[in-house]
């Protein structure tokens, strides 16, 4: 591996319709310039209207993968995704707190878009107990963002002070990603422990049509 090029590790499910999980993070990684290695969580039976089949991988295996990548590759960054069970999230936690230095972005994945839940309650508990902490960013979403506040969460002001509610509580960084608000711009909103806070604007990719969104048009026969 050339050292100059950037290594960075997901841990996270395979969403076989290649728009989230393991294959979404390969994307982005290697559009950012980054090698991309990776350690599988969960296989994941779905498309962006319905998920059907969840199969966990065994937490073992998740951390035997974990530990191959590390020994073979100058890791500089860990992001984790799907994690479904608090057995998985312990060894997740165990392997990257052995390694110094290392940047861990935490995507507390708990709901798809479809509504199926992808992270067992006593996984939630154990994320934020052993993940959420040690993170340099966590990134969730705004369902999930509402769900760790424990209230709903319908425009940018109540996206704000979640963020930073979430910030000062675990002490790092939150981004709480907006899409689902449907602005005329896609927001995220940045919080710092402090209570510094970010927005992030950017246009909506209206040319990119999930499978859903096709289906529903009749545009595929």
């Amino acid at each position: 591996m050339n050292r100059r090029v950037p290594v960075a590790l997901t841990i996270a499910g395979s969403d076989n319709s290649g728009g989230a999980g393991i294959q979404a993070d390969l994307k982005t990684f290697t559009r950012r310039g980054v090698y991309g290695a990776s350690a599988l969580t969960c296989v994941v039976a779905e498309h962006p209207g319905r998920v059907s089949r969840i199969s966990a991988v065994e937490p073992a295996m998740v951390a035997e993968q974990i530990r191959l990548v590390f020994e073979a590759f100058p890791v500089k960054a860990v992001k984790t995704g799907m994690l479904f069970s608090a057995a998985i999230i312990r060894r997740v936690a165990q392997e990257v707190r052995q390694r110094r230095g290392l940047k861990l972005v935490v995507d507390p994945v708990m709901v798809a878009t479809s509504g199926a839940a992808l992270l067992k309650p006593d996984a939630e508990r154990a994320m934020a107990k052993l993940l959420f902490p040690k993170a340099a960013l966590v990134t969730p979403n705004l369902d999930e963002a509402a769900r760790l506040v424990g209230r709903k969460l319908k425009n940018p002001e109540q996206a704000k002070e979640a963020a930073r509610e979430l910030a000062k509580k675990w002490k790092v960084p939150f981004l709480v990603k907006g899409g689902h608000l449907m602005l005329a711009k896609a927001e995220d909103y940045l919080a710092w422990p402090n209570g510094k806070m970010k927005v992030f604007r950017a246009p909506r990719c209206r040319e990119i049509i999930t499978c859903f969104q096709i289906r529903k048009a009749r545009l595929v026969q």
